[in-house]
């Protein structure tokens, strides 16, 4: 929840897979057309997930979490110092990467 809270201050619009209606047991489909439906972005470490933007354009908005396998509270400390940036970044791209040392978007075309 404190994730999710610390993202939604940074600007970006987001609700934790549990807050669905089959909580963790939706699909990555039923994610991404939630997502897509309510116009929120999808925050995953998932790298099939980043492909399916890449080549299908679902999830329409994307924030990939490239820090490796780290604790809450590390991405927590992580998404609080780089709030600014993702909410900016989140504002001209619909694919924004953030690890420890960077953060990059892609910028709509």
């Amino acid at each position: 929840m404190r994730l999710a809270r610390a993202l939604t201050s940074a600007g970006p619009d987001v609700v934790r897979t549990s807050d669905l209606p089959r909580g963790d047991a939706n699909t990555d489909r039923e994610v991404r057309e939630a997502a897509d439906q309510q116009d929120r972005v999808v925050v995953t470490e998932d790298r099939d997930v980043r492909d399916g933007h890449l080549l299908r354009g679902t999830p329409k908005r994307l924030l990939l979490v490239v820090t490796g396998g780290t604790s809450n509270a590390t991405l927590l400390a992580l998404f609080e110092t780089s709030a600014t940036a993702m909410g900016a970044a989140s504002e001209v791209s619909d694919f924004v990467e953030v690890g420890p040392e960077a953060l990059v978007h892609h910028p709509r075309p």
